[in-house]
C-alpha cells in the first residue's frame, strides 16, 4: 500500500497509509491527527490544513491554484513550499510523499 509520512508539529514523524482518491487532509484527518484542523472540510476556504511539503517532493504535488495561494499569503508561516493538503490530490505517484504539520497562525 502507498504512504505519506507526516511530522507533526512537535517533531513526530508518522507513516500514514494513502489511499488514491483522497486528498493528503483527508489522510491526515482520517489517521486522528487532530492538530491539522481543516475547519472548512476541504472548501479551500480557511488555510487551516497549512503543511509544509518536503522540497524534494514539490514537483510531485504541482504549484498552488490561485485561490490556495490567496490563502497561503495570509499565513505568518507562508514559505515557498507552502501548500493547503486540502488541495492536494493522492495518486499513486505521490507515494512516499513527505508534508510538515505548518505551525498555527
Amino acid at each position: 500500500m502507498a504512504s505519506i509520512t507526516i511530522t507533526t508539529r512537535s517533531g513526530e514523524e508518522r507513516v500514514l497509509p494513502a489511499q488514491a482518491g483522497m486528498t493528503v487532509m483527508e489522510i491526515i484527518k482520517d489517521a486522528g491527527i487532530d492538530e491539522l484542523l481543516a475547519l472548512c472540510g476541504g472548501c479551500c476556504s480557511c488555510a487551516t490544513c497549512h503543511v509544509h511539503v518536503a522540497d524534494a517532493d514539490m514537483a510531485r504535488v504541482g504549484p498552488t491554484n490561485a485561490d490556495e495561494a490567496d490563502l497561503l499569503d495570509s499565513s505568518d508561516h507562508n514559505q515557498p513550499n507552502s501548500r493547503l493538503s486540502c488541495q492536494i490530490p493522492f495518486t499513486a505517484a505521490l507515494d512516499g510523499l513527505r508534508v510538515t504539520i505548518a505551525p498555527e497562525d
